[in-house]
């Protein structure tokens, strides 16, 4: 494991040869270390980087976990789906809560991007490294998104 430092703490990345297996938020005694994850992730939180291209690994889960992560890896940059949403593109729309405690449960946060998923409404709720922290993910990519968009 190495620590990336980003404007939400630090992040403990876990790899394996080139492959990311785990993102953690709050890690701090770790190395930095030169890996592509870490170039990624700074590109990232600099708002240069809208769509991750280091391989990932989704390890563990459930089946319908690993679906919901599937799905989560859809949503667009700058873009959000609220859970009710996945749980209907899964077949089941009453799995709102389910599809919650899969985020969760997402092994590779901010890389896999569930902080992209909200309540109805847009409501901000749930987030593993708390709301806070997905707040401020979701201001980053609105604010790169706009930019890039208008100029």
């Amino acid at each position: 494991m190495f620590v990336v430092e980003s404007p939400i703490g630090p992040l403990g990345v876990i790899v394996e040869g080139d492959v990311v297996v785990g993102v953690r938020f709050g890690v701090a005694c770790a190395p930095d270390a030169s890996h592509p994850a870490t170039e990624q992730l700074r590109a990232y939180f600099a708002g240069e980087l809208t769509d991750f291209s280091v391989p990932v690994e989704m390890r563990g889960g459930s089946e319908f976990e690993r679906a919901v992560w599937g799905e989560i890896a859809k949503i667009p940059y700058g873009e959000m789906v609220t859970y009710g949403a996945i749980a209907t593109a899964l077949g089941d729309p009453g799995a709102a809560r389910a599809v919650g405690t899969a985020c969760n449960h997402n092994p590779v946060p901010v890389i896999v991007p569930c902080h992209r998923v909200v309540g109805a409404g847009g409501k901000m709720v749930g987030f593993g490294g708390g709301l806070e922290r997905k707040r401020k993910l979701l201001e980053l990519e609105a604010r790169v998104a706009l930019t890039r968009a208008w100029g």
